[in-house]
């Protein structure tokens, strides 16, 4: 299995999602144990120390005033966590629950926190083990970081609550570190505050759905370059000397796969002569590298911003030099107002897909095919309700574009007055994400379609090989009305797997 190690600078989002989805091991490097050791330092001076300071001997947020006498402390810790594990309603998918304990690991190997290093430890065991804490998707105000959630996965370390072990099962968290040969940590001051404090649950969203939107935009150019060829649509507003007028990076990426897509095809040769006068398409073929471009450019903003939080020491108060500080580094408005931009760009391309994938249907606008490609339209209805499922998720993907982080519910008797609802916004994006999937695999579902009915003209080395994918998965061609929600499901699996970009990007190169 591999292994990732933590060391004092930020995880990689590479290491992240292997981590998270693939189920990595995780260690500590000796540089972040020195530096782990090197800050507990500090917290066990000022613990000693009469003079009150926050978080290691005071109580948390509108309580900071009540200085804990040392006889209390590890009480105190341990309550911290017991009550902020308040969370309800459904739990959230494992993989967030691991990249959240990463993320959190990771700002613990910076030193900045001053936790012991067996707590450390323990918390990089569990993820070597597989045990994920059940963290649930309501607890989270996205100020003073992930309250809630990250609770849920320290109350994991000292023992308590439940978890899945690595086969998935729900049992206690005693029960399984007991079986794995793990000790749960007794808090000492100031190291549940450090377990709970920090944006690594929305951070470990954003950086998975950044995973996500790459492979799935470059889908879309995928999806478009097919629609375009099918309905007979020109290709010549995506020459390189048209996008270079407008130079946004992400529309010059997107015209040039569209470019690399279409070439060969014979279904655009046959209408390319001198008596086409196919040069003004709808927009939503026309200005695919447009919109698909501003969507990657959006994702390359969020990139950064994501980057920069990877980088990031993120707890309250933290440990600099020989003294503690209180701030406000756990507020989560810098990745909620992205996460927020990305179900925008999310629900825009998915827009259009939608409108390619109608053009399809009507015989007004398709160009000669037959009436919502049936087989004998009025008998059959071919893939008329196939539209209607985008149309529904594609309305579903507007609500979910309103921004959460324009929100805030004032909290801790007005101490905490303003919250960015980060993990609100993180949690729609992923709704965002798999509803953008399905719309685009129902356009290359109904694209391949409409190719197959264009014969005897060739499609393109790219797009033809997606047809032949789809057809080698069990999806069959044009015929009499058959049971389509498995068809929808196989293509929409196909996209959300990378399939489809693979088998295009065989016969044409990597995409941009």
């Amino acid at each position: 299995m591999r292994s990732v190690v933590v060391d004092v600078g930020p995880v990689s989002p590479t290491d992240l999602v292997a981590v998270a989805r693939d189920g990595a091991a995780v260690e500590l490097s000796a540089a972040a144990r020195a530096a782990i050791v090197k800050g507990r330092e500090t917290v066990d001076t000022l613990a000693a120390a009469a003079e009150p300071a926050y978080g290691v001997s005071t109580g948390f947020g509108a309580l900071a005033t009540r200085h804990v006498p040392l006889r209390d402390r590890a009480r105190l810790q341990r309550s911290l966590v017991r009550s902020h594990a308040a969370g309800s309603g459904p739990e959230v998918e494992r993989e967030v629950v691991r990249a959240l304990m990463l993320l959190r690991l990771s700002t613990l190997a910076t030193g900045h926190t001053g936790v012991r290093p067996e707590t450390a430890e323990l918390l990089a065991a569990l993820l070597s083990h597989g045990i994920s804490p059940v963290v649930h998707e309501h607890g989270s105000l996205g100020c003073s970081g992930d309250l809630a959630p990250l609770a849920h996965c320290a109350l994991a370390l000292i023992g308590e609550g439940p978890v899945r072990d690595a086969a998935g099962a729900l049992r206690p968290a005693a029960e399984v570190l007991a079986e794995a040969g793990l000790r749960p940590v007794t808090l000492g001051p100031k190291e549940g505050l450090a377990l709970i404090n920090g944006t690594d649950g929305m951070l470990g969203m954003l950086v998975l759905a950044l995973a996500d939107l790459r492979r799935l935009l470059r889908s879309a150019d995928v999806a478009a370059a097919m629609s375009v060829e099918g309905l007979l649509g020109t290709d010549r507003v995506f020459a390189e000397e048209l996008q270079a007028l407008r130079p946004h990076p992400g529309v010059g990426a997107s015209a040039a796969n569209l470019r690399v897509l279409l070439a060969g095809s014979g279904v655009v040769a046959s209408h390319r002569g001198r008596d086409c006068t196919r040069v003004q398409d709808a927009y939503s073929l026309r200005c695919a590298p447009q919109v698909h471009g501003a969507a990657r450019d959006t994702v390359e903003h969020a990139a950064q911003v994501a980057e920069r939080e990877l980088a990031a020491a993120i707890d309250n108060p933290v440990v600099v030099g020989d003294r503690v500080e209180s701030n406000g580094s756990f507020h989560g408005a810098p990745l909620g107002h992205v996460l927020d931009f990305l179900a925008i760009a999310a629900a825009d391309v998915a827009s259009m897909s939608e409108r390619r994938t109608d053009r399809f249907l009507d015989v007004a606008r398709s160009r000669g095919l037959p009436a919502f490609l049936a087989a004998d339209p009025g008998v059959d209805s071919g893939h008329m309700i196939a539209q209607y499922t985008q149309a529904a998720i594609v309305s579903e993907l507007k609500r979910l574009a309103v921004p959460a982080s324009v929100d805030s519910i004032p909290s801790s008797a007005m101490q905490e007055d303003h919250v960015s609802m980060g993990w609100s916004a993180a949690r729609k994006l992923r709704r965002s994400i798999d509803g953008l999937t399905r719309v685009v695999g129902i356009e290359v579902l109904t694209a391949a379609r409409a190719l197959d009915l264009r014969a005897p003209l060739e499609p393109a080395p790219g797009t033809g090989a997606v047809v032949a994918l789809l057809r080698g998965a069990g999806v069959e061609g044009p015929g009499p009305d058959r049971f389509l929600a498995p068809e929808i499901e196989v293509a929409v699996e196909l996209v959300r797997s990378g399939a489809v970009l693979r088998a295009a990007e065989e016969q044409v190169g990597a995409l941009r």
